[in-house]
C-alpha cells in the first residue's frame, strides 16, 4: 500500500466530472482503493474521493466503525437520491482544503446505489453524518468543491480562528 498525494484546491482534477468505473474488479482499482483507503486514514478523513488522489473516476472510500477501530469501505460509480426535504447545515472540511471549515447545508437522508469491489450492487439509505460525508465525496465526482455548497461564505473560517471564537469547527 502506498500514500498518495492529495489534490489541493486550484487544481483542474477536482473541478472535472470523474469518468464512471468500466470494470471494479481490475486488480488496478482494487490497489486505488486500498491506496486511497491508507491515504484516508493517515490524514484522519472521513472520506477520500479519487479525484482527491489525481484520479478522476467515480470512486470513493469512507471510514466505518470506531476510531480506535476503524475500517474502510468503498463505493464505485455512487448514485444518490434526498429521500426526503429534510436538510441540515454541518461544518465540513476538507483534505482538498487543509485549515478550513465551513457550514454546509446537506439532504439529511439519502439513498444510494452503487458497485463494490466485486462488481456487486450495493444499495441502502444512509443519514446524519454518513449522509453529510456521502454527499460531500460524490460532489467530489462531479468536481464540486464544498464551498460552492455555501450559500452563506460568512460561515466559512480558519480551524483556528472558528475555535477561538467558539464556532463549531467539525
Amino acid at each position: 500500500m502506498a500514500i498518495l498525494k492529495i489534490a489541493r484546491l486550484g487544481h483542474p482534477v477536482l473541478l472535472a466530472r470523474a469518468a464512471r468505473v468500466e470494470d471494479p474488479t481490475a486488480p488496478e482499482i482494487a490497489r486505488l482503493v486500498s491506496d486511497m483507503a491508507e491515504t484516508m486514514l493517515d490524514a484522519s478523513g472521513l472520506g477520500l474521493a479519487a479525484p482527491q488522489v489525481h484520479v478522476p473516476l467515480r470512486i470513493f472510500v469512507f471510514r466505518q466503525g470506531s476510531e480506535d477501530a476503524p475500517t474502510v469501505a468503498a463505493l464505485i460509480n455512487p448514485e444518490l437520491v434526498p429521500l426526503d426535504d429534510e436538510t441540515e447545515t454541518g461544518w465540513e472540511g476538507c483534505l482538498s482544503i487543509p485549515g478550513l471549515r465551513g457550514a454546509v447545508p446537506r439532504a439529511r437522508r439519502i439513498g444510494f446505489r452503487a458497485l463494490d469491489l466485486q462488481g456487486r450492487e450495493l444499495e441502502g439509505e444512509a443519514d446524519g453524518l454518513t449522509a453529510r460525508v456521502f454527499q460531500h465525496e460524490t460532489d467530489h465526482l462531479d468536481g464540486i468543491v464544498y464551498p460552492m455548497r455555501m450559500p452563506d461564505l460568512s460561515r466559512l473560517g480558519f480551524v483556528e480562528e472558528l475555535t477561538r471564537f467558539g464556532a463549531t469547527s467539525r
